[in-house]
């Protein structure tokens, strides 16, 4: 059974992202807190429940939640930062939302909220010295597998795949022959085949080996 918190501080908040292994969208992020007598036995790791399921969650988690925000990083700033500091940047971005601020963060992974090199700062959002002392302060760990350990950091990854899954399902209304309906944007055999005849779009991480042969594309 997923716990409701970490450390025990009543504004502790969740994060997570979707869409790190992507060829083509943003990286997703979300962050949330969950009030304290939050129960849900069916919510669980966002990869581990079916489309219907998250589907039907994304709802109870939103009007239950105390606050919660949702960010894209778009493939432009991933190329310019690359994927793991802009899924960082996109939860920093939604920790920044989060009206009331978190006491305490809980992170999915192994990666810190705030790395040693510090904040990366120069694309995208350009964040304040306000801001940035804010993310500074908050207190936060980072805990392997959290989304299938903590409730806030699994409704987060509910919340960050199905706000992610609609994104790639409204670009894929204008290229239709990436199926990004059905693949998201991860590197299958049959968006590689749809890169190799059609070439890559504006949506396209360009820094990601696009294909196996690392052909060069044009744009």
């Amino acid at each position: 059974m997923l716990k409701i918190t970490f450390s025990n501080k009543i504004l502790e908040s969740g994060t997570d992202e979707a869409g790190r292994g992507c060829l083509a969208g943003p990286v997703t992020a979300a962050a949330i807190i969950l009030p304290p007598d939050f129960e849900n036995t069916i919510l669980n790791d966002s990869k581990q429940l079916s489309e219907k399921t998250r589907e039907k969650l994304r709802p109870v988690i939103e009007q239950q939640a105390i606050t919660y925000a949702v960010t894209h990083l778009e493939p432009l700033e991933i190329d310019d930062i690359n994927i793991l500091n802009a899924s960082i940047k996109a939860m920093q971005e939604c920790v920044l939302k989060l009206d009331p601020q978190p006491e305490y963060i809980i992170v999915d992974g192994n990666t810190p909220f705030i790395r040693k090199k510090g904040i990366k700062n120069n694309s995208g959002k350009i964040f304040s010295t306000a801001e940035i002392e804010i993310l500074t302060s908050i207190p936060s760990t980072s805990i392997v597998k959290g989304d299938s350990k903590f409730m806030s950091i699994a409704a987060a990854s509910v919340l960050a795949k199905t706000y992610r899954d609609e994104y790639m399902n409204r670009i894929h209304e204008e290229f239709p022959m990436y199926n990004w309906k059905k693949n998201k944007g991860y590197p299958t055999k049959e968006h590689r085949e749809a890169i190799r005849r059609y070439g890559v779009t504006k949506y396209h991480r360009m820094s990601f080996q696009l294909l196996p042969e690392q052909l060069k594309l044009d744009i």
